[in-house]
């Protein structure tokens, strides 16, 4: 086989995959071949190279919880904000009249050209290269990662091209829902990942080999509509934000990337201006809703339902995004329930049917679809299909996203048994920046549970193997006073900046807003209404962002002052203060649990006094921290009493979590 060396490989194009890539990439900037060259330090591996960040199933970025974790990924400095900032077409803030803690920020993507800007971002990175083809094998030599056998994209009058190994120190595996993926719809079974893309199927048999334990998951899809087809007329209308509001910070400062562009740009490189956030297109949505008829025709066909009538093999689907068939069944009393129509696109006439995925057969859902109001004469441009597909169940993962089995092996997305954008972009720039990290001999990386949602999610899939795929919450986050879409920046930035994730022109602008941020603090305390300082003042139920920037207009402060984002924050901070305080001294006891390391190689059979039980759940999650296996189910108060007992008494043990406390 010819061979040929990359320091970091990513296998898949997801969301997942472009995360690890950009992220991978931009920590290799230095040691890049800035003369433009093909051949770069950073590999991802793709069927198809224009699919790269398609999105497969709801054109959207954000929504409770994930929009939070969107603003994360951009405080990191990954492309996701930036992508749907530039191609979206609706934005709103989810839950606006509650507190900014349970705010959900959300945007409608034009999905083409969604795609299309994150290939282009990726584009602009000379030292990573995007290779066509397949992955069978999963080189690991001395239980370490050394590479992958890599087979070309054959061409349309081509035979399968020769395998070829490439080396590298770390890999990155994000496959979707392309491992042995197997569509449905009806009796119909096609094998492929989504719709008109063929399936992994080697990489499957290659992980068990490897002794990784597998599981099967199951996602689905609704039908898309052709708007022409569609009377709009009687529907009630969903329309965006009157002021929307952008995702990344750097779209705020008009900063744009090109294809020449460098990760090292100077601060001069961009303004700071945000007095308007220029969305290409804002467009409407319009919601229908579903009623008794429809559902009897449903509950009349279920046996011809793949996921009813046993076709479907896999563990089991998206409790929280079920199919239309799963909420007749699940909530059979109800009689109607919301569709959500949405565009996919200003360049198409595509209408995405939000709230009926389903595998039902194509004549099942012209009739359902038609049932709808508003849908009488609708055309289906594509019918909705279910989707099987292999994952590595988590507990064989640490919050890293490195394997146990593998010691540079890294898997980040639906491979993990998560579901969304969002979720498998998070993990895919923790697994491209330790990935790196891995590869230089540094620390790994691990974000705790009150320092982001991603550290949330971490936590979650490591201690709490999911039987369904996993999806992010608000109400998953006990630290979410602390982990507002509001204070993303503030939060992450810094540790970003120290990571070297960031460039000069990020960091900048977040020292400047910083700044703004005290000089607005400094004068809210310095200046009174009525003998109460305005720092107080603001603390007041009534009192908003609005009332706040009225104030400072009445103050004759000069036009534009403040970022409304600067505004927003402090207000939060003032409004969540006491709240705040009395979260923190609540968690202190448990901090001091949570941040106890346990070696990597305890032997918990050797732990004296250990039950069984746990025994077992320990050496199967190999939690990293006495807080990780406090949240394992079936471990007792009882048995962490006697595993800290354990680690107090071992010396090799005390020097850890000594090291680990500084």
């Amino acid at each position: 086989m010819h061979q040929a060396d990359y320091d970091i490989i990513v296998i898949g194009g997801g969301h997942a995959g472009a995360e690890a890539a950009w992220a991978a990439a931009n920590l290799l900037r230095d040691a890049s071949d800035d003369s433009g060259g093909r051949h770069g330090r950073v590999a991802m591996i793709t069927l198809d190279a224009d699919k790269i960040a398609q999105m497969s199933c709801n054109p959207a970025i954000g929504g409770l919880a994930k929009g939070q974790m969107v603003r994360e990924i951009d405080a990191l400095g990954g492309l996701m904000g930036l992508a749907i900032d530039a191609t979206g077409i609706q934005f709103r803030m989810l839950n606006a009249s509650k507190g900014p803690a349970v705010r959900g920020p959300r945007a409608q993507a034009d999905k083409y050209r969604y795609a299309r800007e994150v290939q282009r971002l990726l584009g602009t990175r000379v030292n990573l290269t995007i290779l066509e083809g397949s992955v069978d094998e999963i080189l690991i030599e001395d239980d370490r990662a050394a590479g992958v056998v890599f087979v070309p994209r054959a061409g349309a009058d081509q035979p399968r091209e020769q395998p070829t190994a490439l080396r590298a120190s770390s890999v990155v595996l994000t496959t979707g829902t392309f491992m042995r993926g197997l569509m449905h719809t009806g009796t119909s079974r096609t094998p492929g990942g989504r719709f008109g893309e063929a399936a992994a199927v080697g990489i499957s048999a290659n992980l068990r080999q490897l002794g990784f334990e597998l599981g099967r998951l199951k996602t689905g899809t609704p039908p898309r509509l052709d708007a022409d087809s569609i009377d709009f007329e009687g529907l009630m209308i969903q329309p965006g934000d009157d002021q929307p509001q952008p995702f990344s910070d750097m779209t705020l400062s008009r900063r744009r990337l090109t294809s020449s562009a460098m990760i090292d740009e100077t601060p001069a490189a961009y303004e700071r201006v945000w007095d308007q956030f220029p969305v290409i297109d804002q467009r409407c949505c319009w919601i229908t809703h579903t009623n008794a008829a429809i559902h009897d025709h449903i509950r009349a066909n279920l046996d011809r339902a793949p996921l009813y009538n046993g076709q479907i093999e896999a563990d089991c689907g998206p409790r929280y995004c079920p199919s239309i068939e799963d909420k007749v069944m699940r909530f059979a009393d109800k009689t109607s329930h919301h569709v959500f129509l949405e565009p996919e696109s200003l360049d198409t006439n595509e209408i995405y049917c939000n709230g009926i995925s389903t595998s039902l057969p194509a004549d099942v859902q012209a009739l359902m679809v038609r049932g709808l109001p508003g849908c009488e004469r609708a055309e289906i441009l594509r019918h909705g299909y279910a989707v099987e597909y292999d994952m590595v169940w988590p507990h064989q993962i640490d919050a890293t996203c490195m394997t146990n089995r593998a010691a540079g092996l890294f898997l980040a997305g639906q491979i993990n048994g998560t579901s969304g954008y969002e979720e498998a972009a998070g993990q895919g720039l923790l697994a491209g920046l330790n990935a790196v990290r891995h590869l230089r001999g540094e620390e790994l990386i691990r974000l705790a549970r009150d320092e982001a949602y991603i550290g949330v999610m971490m936590d979650d899939l490591v201690t709490k193997t999911p039987r369904e795929p996993y999806r992010m919450f608000t109400s998953r986050a006990e630290h979410r006073l602390l982990l507002r879409a509001d204070n993303a920046a503030p939060r992450l930035t810094p540790r970003a900046h120290a990571w070297g994730l960031i460039d000069a022109a990020r960091w900048t602008l977040h020292e400047q807003t910083q700044r703004d941020r005290a000089a607005l603090v400094t004068y809210l305390t310095d200046h009174a209404t009525d003998g109460l300082r305005l720092i107080d003042w603001i603390k007041r139920p009534e009192v908003d962002e609005h009332a706040v920037r009225s104030r400072l207009d009445r103050d004759t402060l000069p036009a534009g002052a403040f970022d409304p984002r600067v505004i927003a924050g402090v207000l939060s901070d003032a409004k969540y203060a006491g709240f705040i305080e009395r979260h923190q001294k609540q968690w202190q006891r448990v901090g001091k649990l949570e941040s106890r390391r346990m070696p990597i190689d305890m032997d918990f059979a050797a732990v004296a006094g250990l039950r069984n039980e746990a025994r077992q759940t320990l050496d199967r999650f190999r939690p990293a921290t006495l807080g990780q296996a406090s949240r394992l189910a079936g471990i007792t108060p009882a048995d962490l009493t006697v595993l800290a007992m354990s680690l107090k008494g071992d010396g090799h043990t005390g020097a850890a979590l000594s090291a680990a406390s500084t």
